[in-house]
């Protein structure tokens, strides 16, 4: 009776812990969009479904809109060395000090894209994420991140509760 007893409380504990949530996803304070504006290259991602044709470099370009919104331009290049590239736009969230935006490429969908890293001094490199930790994109101005850098990014992004091991670099020539 003991042993079933032990056995019983070790199943709750471990369901309990399994049960336990990670805290919301906390965003830089605040973002300048003028700054953040211009060409970001992907230095490393999650997998995900709507990049999979995507092979080599990849690039998002920002580009503010007189009407407050941010046009949005995603390149990368296939494997047959054709350039992909899908337009869309950004809004800002309101009380987010420009932390979080909604992306839609048309239609009904917009996604959440919520800036968690950031080189504040000189917006060289951002880590952008999702609340639910299923998408993360690290970005630089420059495709060529020191390792130093990377590695310093990829630890942040570890403290915010995404897996080191499912981040991919992207290639670049």
């Amino acid at each position: 009776m003991k042993a079933i007893l032990l056995l019983a409380a070790i199943f709750l504990v471990v369901g309990l812990g399994a049960c336990a949530t990670r805290p919301p996803l906390a965003t830089v304070p605040s973002v300048d969009l003028r700054r953040y504006a211009g060409t970001w290259h992907e230095i490393a991602r999650y997998p995900n479904w709507f990049q999979r044709k995507c092979t080599g470099p990849a690039t998002a370009e920002y580009t503010p809109l007189p009407d407050g919104r941010i046009q949005v331009v995603n390149r990368c290049r296939r494997a047959d060395g054709s350039m992909d590239s899908v337009t869309g736009t950004a809004t800002v969230v309101p009380g987010s000090n420009k932390t979080k935006l909604k992306v839609g490429f048309g239609g009904p969908f917009r996604g959440d894209y919520w800036i968690i890293g950031l080189d504040q001094k000189n917006y060289s490199w951002a880590l952008v994420g999702h609340p639910s930790r299923k998408f993360l994109w690290i970005l630089a101005r420059d495709p060529n991140l020191p390792d130093r850098t990377y590695n310093e990014i990829v630890a942040l992004a570890v403290s915010k509760g995404y897996d080191a091991s499912r981040i991919q670099r992207t290639d670049h020539p």
